[in-house]
């Protein structure tokens, strides 16, 4: 075998000098004529680049051929190769995944897969690939889960900041009332220790994990403790809960979290503020920003008594305006934002809404795409443990075991 690839090597070096010597004598007679010019340059070198490629791909081909033959020659030992999916290793369909994951939509996995590694893999392999990389993670990810949720008297009380949110995703399947999106909840989780403080006061989570979940919240319960769990609960002072005072999040958290501190996301009553206000005083600029900013700084000084006074008890509203006293009367124990803020505490929840421009709106909701659910749920896995910094540590044992 090692002396017919030297005799190909041979073979190879005559048939290159060749097409070089061709393409200099071609060069020096078209130099001579007097249309020469940079354009005609580049098409002589394009056809040449075409000629060597040529030549290079028929003496592979040769090489291959033989040595095709000779291992046949050989004895017989079983690799199992053709037994592998796709007929990859799993070290590169996890770099598969990886791309999957990575890219704005699996066409451009491809070509990115092309370009960096020279390799030609469709678009749809490159999808099936991801996807069932994220059904697996996604699979160990409820195993867990589930693990946690039937075991909680093991676990002892904790404390930390988790956010949750939800976002929808545009999918294929349409419900009882006939819309595609169905929503998407994704948690962040981490603590005071994992901050660094920005000159201009803000602050910088280097460490997090996120979660995300299509289904139901009693599901994804099991999704938020694990998060929790690996971010320390049960072995922290206190956990702090941010959120935009969603019933489904309040009873979660009461059954999970029954010590936590929870604080109603000073964003989100900032926005039903204004909502209601604007509507009040039918959007008279003049008479709804000073009514809203007013109502907003007695919550935040601890008066939402006073605020409560300003709201009639009964009223109809539009659909898109939350009514303000129910609002504000359901989360009263979750503004006390003057104790809070002397404790240290976040207020506001802009952390998972950087979660979902980064885990769900980046990758799923570009334009036009629409996703099976199965596959929405996979690509957010993968998303998610990428962002969480967890893929070596998480994704690549188990798909490379």
């Amino acid at each position: 075998m090692i002396r017919n690839i030297d005799e190909q090597r041979a073979n190879l070096k005559a048939k290159m000098e060749k097409e070089i010597d061709a393409y200099f004598d071609s060069l020096k007679r078209s130099s001579a004529e007097e249309n020469f010019d940079i354009n005609t340059l580049e098409q002589l070198m394009l056809e040449q680049q075409t000629r060597v490629k040529a030549t290079l791909n028929e003496s592979n081909s040769e090489l291959a051929g033989h040595i095709e033959s000779q291992v046949k020659k050989l004895p017989s030992i079983s690799l199992n190769l053709t037994d592998l999916p796709y007929k990859m290793t799993k070290e590169l369909m996890l770099e598969v995944a990886f791309y999957g994951q990575n890219q704005s939509s699996f066409s451009d996995a491809s070509a990115m897969m092309e370009r960096s590694l020279g390799m030609e893999i469709n678009k749809e392999t490159i999808r099936c690939i991801t996807e069932d990389a994220g059904r697996r993670v996604f699979e160990a990810d409820t195993k867990r889960a589930r693990h946690l949720i039937n075991n909680m008297h093991e676990i002892e009380d904790r404390v930390l900041y988790i956010m949750t949110d939800g976002a929808s995703v545009n999918t294929r399947v349409e419900d009882e009332n006939g819309s595609t999106w169905r929503e998407n909840k994704t948690v962040i989780v981490f603590t005071d220790k994992d901050l660094i403080k920005r000159k201009d006061g803000g602050n910088i989570i280097i460490n997090k994990e996120y979660a995300a979940f299509i289904g139901s919240a009693e599901e994804f319960r099991g999704y938020v403790l694990s998060a929790a769990v690996n971010a320390g609960y049960g072995k922290i002072k206190e956990v702090v809960v941010i959120a935009d005072g969603a019933a489904w999040i309040r009873n979660m958290v009461k059954e999970l979290f029954p010590e936590a501190t929870q604080i109603l996301d000073l964003y989100h009553l900032k926005e039903n503020i204004y909502t209601y206000a604007k509507y009040k005083f039918s959007q008279n600029e003049q008479k709804y920003v000073p009514w809203a900013e007013n109502a907003i700084g007695k919550i935040e000084k601890g008066e939402a008594a006073e605020v409560l006074k300003l709201l009639p008890n009964e009223e109809k509203l539009p659909a898109g305006v939350v009514n303000l006293r129910t609002y504000i009367a359901n989360n009263i124990d979750k503004i006390n934002y003057p104790e809070y803020k002397a404790k240290g505490y976040f207020v506001g929840s802009g952390a998972i809404e950087s979660a979902n421009k980064v885990i769900v709106q980046r990758r799923l909701k570009q334009a036009g795409m629409r996703w099976s659910v199965p596959g929405a749920q996979a690509l957010l896995t993968l998303r998610a443990k990428v962002e969480s910094g967890l893929w070596d540590r998480q994704v690549r044992p188990l798909l490379c075991a």
